[in-house]
Formats: C-alpha cells, structure tokens, sequence
C-alpha cells in the first residue's frame, strides 16, 4: 500500500506543479484575470468536449453500454447523498454566504482537476466514465446548483450545454460504431491533450486572485474543506461498495468526489450576486488541502476496488 500511495501522490503532485506554475504567472501579472476567463471558456468549450468525445472512442460492448447506465445511477446517487446532507448545512448563514458554501460542499472539479486525475492515477480507459462524470456535473450544477445560488433553474442550460453535446456526439459514435475522419480524429485529440496541463495552470492561476490571509483564518471554510474532501469519498466509498461496480467505475467514482471544490463556484455567485470572495476562497483551501487527502483516497480507492 505504502509504495502504491507514494506512486499516487508523486502524480499528485506533478499536476500540483503545473497549478503552480498557472499560480506565479497570475502573481506575476502575466495571466490577467480577462486571460483566465479566456482561457477558462477555451477548457469549458472546447477542450474538455473534445476530450469527453476522445473517450468515447472506444469498442462497444454490451457490458459497456450497461457499466456506463450503471455509472449514471451511482453519480446521480452520490450527488442525492450530498445533497441532502447540504440541506441541512448553513442553515443559519445569510443567502449570500449558504448558497456559494452549500454548491462547495456538494460539487467537485469533475473538469479541471478530475478528468487530469483520472488519466495520470487510472488511465485512458479511465476518461469515459469522467466524460460521463462531467455530463452528470453539469446536469445537476444547472438545475440543483443554480437554485441553492437563489436563481431559477433553465431546463435549456441543464440540457443543452457543452457537456451533454459532447456526451450525444461520443455516444453515436460510440452505439453505431462510426469513428471520425482521421484528420478530425487527429484534430480532437490534440485539443483533448492540452487538457491537463491548461486546467492545472488556471486552477493555479485562480488561486492566485485569492486572499490567502483569510482563506486560512476563516474556520466557516474548514467545515467545508473537511466535507468535501475527507467526509464526501467516505460516504461515496462506503455506498458504493455493496454494488460491486466496475472497479474502474468504483474507483473514478472514489477518486472524483475527493476532488476539491468546483472552480465554477465563483463563477455562478457572481453571476447570481452571492459572495464571491468566499467562493474563491473555499475553491482555494480545498484544492491546497487535497494535495494531502487525494493520494489516500485515490490509493484506498484502487485497493477496494482491487486494481
């Protein structure tokens, strides 16, 4: 177990190198806060799409296609759980601050942090249930999510949006066993590749605009922190155990809801006019906190699952 840990966390720790080169080029004033949203968008749309379809190019088989409705109900499970559990958190708080603390509690950085995660821990085999994550992700984030912000839930956002377009695509292509043309196979993958390395540097870069003073002097984030990455995978590990999924399912599962909190989160508060310096801020302790629980979880997660 011991050199299986050590093993994650030295990819842990790569994708936290790249955050950090992302973190000094906005101190450094050489990634603006236009280039982030940018760049931000260019990932949103473009990147992790072509990546969610790349994943789906694989061979159908009907364990896959039943592995894949299966993974669907565990996700749609999980985010239920939280849910629920959310509800009953910040109750006290004002609208401005329980909104933006309730949608970090509950949604992960299935995007930009997860799909990264999943290829370096699990590998390629491992991106088709991330792409399915992400569609789930945004299924949810635009209905449930905007809601908890005080907004009115678009059944549109909820169903057409980047995610679910690129999961269509990847799906027809993968029910009728069509491939794309090679240049545009080509094409897709290259965009797929810049993945990583993009949404590690603007996650970093995003943690830079915060104020860090407070981020760790504020115990309301704490709680937060502890759900998310330390109470969120149990619950998941424990839930989903029973079921005897595919251990890579089992496992991105795990691996998933370990990740810190969603880099969208400030985004929809300030959309909907919430706090979004406790936004930032809960996106920022999150993340450099799971540098120490996402190794764990990841190497726990891979045991139980017996890969």
């Amino acid at each position: 177990m011991l050199e299986s840990l050590i093993l994650v966390a030295g990819q842990v720790l790569t994708l936290f190198l790249l955050m950090g080169v992302g973190f000094l080029l906005a101190r450094m004033g050489k990634l603006t806060d236009q280039a982030i949203s940018e760049l931000s968008f260019l990932l949103l749309h473009i990147v992790i799409p072509s990546a969610i379809i790349r994943s789906f190019q694989v061979e159908r088989t009907d364990g896959l296609l039943r592995t894949l409705l299966l993974g669907g109900a565990a996700m749609a499970l999980c985010y239920a759980i939280h849910i629920v559990i959310g509800q009953l958190c910040y109750r006290k708080q004002p609208l401005d601050i329980r909104g933006p603390m309730r949608f970090s509690q509950i949604y992960c950085n299935t995007g930009f942090m997860g799909l990264p995660l999943l290829a370096a821990i699990l590998g390629e085999e491992a991106l088709i249930f991330g792409g399915l994550a992400i569609v789930m992700f945004n299924l949810f984030q635009w209905s449930h999510g905007v809601l908890i912000m005080g907004g009115q839930g678009s059944l549109r956002q909820t169903v057409v949006n980047p995610g679910t377009i690129a999961l269509a695509v990847g799906l027809t292509l993968l029910l009728t066993g069509w491939s794309l043309p090679a240049p545009v196979s080509k094409t897709v993958g290259y965009i797929a590749d810049l993945n990583t390395p993009l949404a590690m540097m603007v996650v970093g870069a995003q943690m830079a605009k915060a104020d860090l003073k407070t981020t760790f002097t504020r115990p309301l984030l704490y709680g937060s922190a502890l759900y998310k990455l330390v109470v969120a995978p149990i619950i998941v590990m424990v839930i989903l155990l029973p079921l005897h999924l595919d251990p890579v399912l089992y496992c991105t599962c795990v691996i998933l809801n370990a990740t810190p909190t969603a880099g969208v989160t400030g985004m929809l508060a300030q959309t909907y006019g919430r706090d979004t310096a406790v936004s930032a801020q809960s996106v920022t302790l999150s993340t450099l906190l799971s540098i120490l629980t996402l190794p764990v979880f990841a190497t726990v997660g891979q045991l139980l699952a017996g890969l």
